[in-house]
């Protein structure tokens, strides 16, 4: 239970610190309320009603997010790369560049289909 002693103190510090934020700007914060600020905001966009099910998000939408976690992973490959670079020498490159030119041609296919068209 001894090493754990400055996880549980930083945990309550965190907490503190926190609980003491929100209060303060309770108190201090201005009080002005009006239909605007309380009316819900979406990136400058009036809101639209939604059925009650919620209604369907298109499939661009998780395209969208697919595309971002394929790319998202390919950092992912990348860094340890970069950090064992001088390791690896001739090999470590080669492998590199036929990650980057699959990775690439994915781009190219999504690309060519309008896949990161936005409209």
């Amino acid at each position: 239970m001894h090493p754990y002693v400055p996880i549980l103190i930083l945990g309550i510090l965190a907490t503190i610190f926190v609980a003491g934020t929100l209060v303060t700007s309770f108190v201090v914060g201005p009080k002005r309320y009006n239909r605007a600020k309380l009316d819900s905001y979406e990136c400058g966009i009036e809101p639209t009603p939604q059925p009650v099910g919620g209604g369907r998000f298109p499939v661009k939408y998780y395209i969208t997010a697919m595309l971002f976690i394929v790319f998202d992973i390919e950092i992912i490959f990348l860094y340890p790369w970069a950090v064992a670079f001088d390791q690896m020498a001739l090999f470590g490159l080669v492998e590199m560049v036929i990650f980057i030119a699959t990775v690439f041609v994915a781009y190219a296919y999504v690309w060519r289909r309008g896949g990161l068209e936005w409209d």
